[in-house]
């Protein structure tokens, strides 16, 4: 009997234990995290967390890391700002440095020559024939009319070749060529001052007026002409007042920039001779050597406009007077050129020719021509769309090229 209930009580006690193993073995188990309470408003402010200062309101400024000693006495790290980038600057055009003129026309002559090769081969052929007979004289007229010579020089290069001829008796190609080219220079004239005035004695700086009918190159031929300036090492400001056509300024300008000229403009259809004045002036106040003055292209037709062209004229003399009137005459317009040089001489005086597109035509007599009608010499000539393809004139290298080498 004593021995069931002590196996029952073992049996209990070993249950029990089993039991509170279990039950503790659930204890263990984690619970879920209890969710958060909501701040009391009325709780007061919290204690200060690890790195808060107790003693400085959170209101106060906040020390720099440069104002606390770090430990160990390491000197504080300074954290460096990028720089600001600055503002991108636009490059300045590139000053060109342009090809010196002194023989210029020369470098030029092979241009030149194949285009007015013709006149002088055909005069040669004519002379070179056995017999020249009055036909062969007429032949020799028309080849001089259609290059443009004009009547009254054709005329009197005719007669000078006629009386060399008959004296000279038997003609060898070499003398035929020098016969011609001594005549041809007579007709072009060797003894004229053909230099462009930029340099006034008795101030600064010279003042020249380019003068012309629209599509001749004007503008292109004033901003060439300052580049020939710069070229001898004379300072310039260019003058856009050709304030009718849109792009004239602008092109003017640009041409300036390439060689370090200044320009001097005025607003779109303003006073072309207030700008005119204006260039002057500030040509004065600078102290340049020479102001170019670009004037509008003015159709001859145009009474009013070849008025205010005048006017430009009294005005830019207010300060000085002109020292070059230059007109640019398109070479290829041939004898119509000489209609619109008469209507230009008439309202401003010229002292001077510029020709451009002379290495575009066949018919370079009107350089004869044209210095007949006027009484002023050919000073520039254009022999191309390059930079550097206005050339000072030389009647020696001209002629060369006419008669071929």
């Amino acid at each position: 009997m004593e021995t069931v209930i002590l196996a029952v009580v073992i049996a209990v006690v070993v249950i029990g234990a089993l039991g509170g193993l279990i039950v503790g073995t659930r204890r263990r188990k984690p619970l879920p995290p209890p969710p958060p309470k909501t701040p009391d408003i009325t709780a007061p402010p919290a204690e200060p967390h690890v790195g808060d200062e107790a003693e400085t309101p959170r209101d106060e400024p906040r020390r720099t890391i440069e104002e606390v000693d770090l430990p160990g006495g390491a000197a504080p790290v300074a954290v460096e700002e990028p720089p600001a980038a600055e503002p991108a600057l636009e490059e300045a055009p590139e000053i060109e440095i342009p090809e010196p003129t002194a023989g210029r026309l020369v470098r030029l002559r092979a241009r030149l020559s194949r285009s007015q090769n013709a006149l002088g081969k055909g005069l040669l052929t004519l002379l070179s024939r056995e017999h020249l007979d009055d036909d062969t004289w007429e032949e020799i007229e028309d080849t001089l009319l259609t290059a443009d010579v004009g009547v009254q020089p054709t005329q009197e290069l005719v007669e000078g070749l006629r009386e060399r001829v008959k004296v000279l008796g038997t003609r060898t190609p070499e003398e035929l060529r020098g016969l011609l080219r001594e005549e041809l220079l007579k007709l072009v004239g060797t003894d004229v001052d053909r230099t462009v005035r930029t340099e006034p004695d008795d101030r600064r700086p010279g003042i020249v007026m380019v003068v012309g009918v629209n599509g001749t190159g004007k503008t292109t031929t004033t901003g060439k002409l300052a580049r020939v300036l710069v070229a001898d090492g004379r300072t310039v400001v260019l003058g856009a007042a050709d304030t009718f056509r849109a792009a004239a300024a602008d092109q003017l300008q640009t041409w300036g920039e390439r060689v370090g000229a200044h320009t001097v403009r005025g607003p779109e259809a303003g006073d072309p001779a207030s700008v005119a004045f204006d260039a002057v002036k500030e040509g004065k106040e600078m102290g340049v050597d020479v102001v170019l003055i670009d004037t509008a292209g003015r159709l001859h037709t145009k009474t009013g406009l070849m008025d205010e062209l005048g006017k430009v004229k009294r005005v830019v003399e207010k300060h000085a007077p002109l020292d070059e009137v230059l007109l640019v005459l398109d070479a290829t317009t041939g004898q119509n050129g000489l209609v619109q040089a008469r209507v230009f001489a008439e309202v401003v005086d010229i002292t001077g020719i510029v020709l451009t597109k002379l290495d575009g035509t066949a018919k370079g007599g009107i350089v004869v021509a044209v210095q007949r009608e006027l009484g002023v010499p050919v000073k520039l000539v254009g022999l191309g769309e390059g930079a550097d393809d206005l050339a000072p004139f030389e009647p020696e290298a001209f002629v060369d090229a006419l008669i071929g080498e």
